[in-house]
């Protein structure tokens, strides 16, 4: 699935019931995410620190969205692993767990690692996780190798500025940018814009080839 690609509706089982994606993500964003396998280290520790941050989600109006080419039942016993590994997790399990054992939606969303997706046997799903905005569209993929745990704060931090950037179309958000830090105003915005839309003040930075493009600032909420 690239950037920018309307994600197709799918129906699963999941550990919360049946899932209809279309009826299912409604009006929200969502975080869908993938993991290898049922019962691994790695992706015990993922799943157990995004359902830490369920409120972190909701407030920006975000549905979490696992995915796992085991079946349910493997599903209800991993997430019983998952809370007793993870404590602070608080009441329920929060987000559910899609059952994939065909491996169809793996395949589907290109989440299988080239080497072995042939090979039905060894074939496992990468992280892959996909920002979904209200309107179906892909908005951010980030694909992690197996080896390699996601951090929960950067996915939060990318919804922050795909949401703000939804927002104030005429900005950017820079390299390690969090809330409430300098954006950056688009180049096609003029001078004499940017002066009205940020009237607080705005940084324009001199570069050795003359060219100002560099503007940044903190006027915006």
């Amino acid at each position: 699935m690239r950037i920018g690609a309307t994600i197709p509706n799918f129906q699963a089982d999941s550990t919360k019931g049946p899932i209809d994606f279309y009826e299912w993500i409604g009006d929200s964003w969502c975080v869908l995410f993938s993991h290898p396998a049922d019962f691994t280290p790695v992706c015990t520790t993922e799943l157990g620190r995004i359902a830490v941050h369920q409120e972190h989600f909701e407030k920006r109006n975000v549905k979490v969205l696992a995915h796992s080419v085991d079946d349910l039942t493997c599903h209800v016993d991993w997430v019983n692993d998952i809370k007793s590994y993870c404590p602070d997790i608080i009441g329920n399990f929060p987000y559910p767990i899609i059952a994939d054992p065909s491996r169809d939606l793996a395949v589907r969303f290109g989440m299988l690692d080239e080497k072995d997706k042939d090979n039905v046997e060894l074939a496992q799903t990468v992280r892959a996780l996909f920002i979904i905005s209200p309107d179906k569209k892909v908005r951010l993929t980030m694909h992690y190798p197996t080896s390699t745990g996601r951090n929960v704060d950067e996915i939060l931090r990318v919804i922050d500025s795909l949401q703000l950037t939804d927002r104030l179309k005429v900005i950017a958000t820079p390299a390690n940018w969090t809330p409430g830090t300098k954006v950056m105003i688009l180049p096609s915005v003029s001078e004499e814009e940017a002066d009205k839309l940020f009237p607080n003040g705005i940084e324009r930075v001199s570069m050795p080839s003359g060219n100002v493009y560099v503007r940044t600032t903190t006027d915006y909420k």
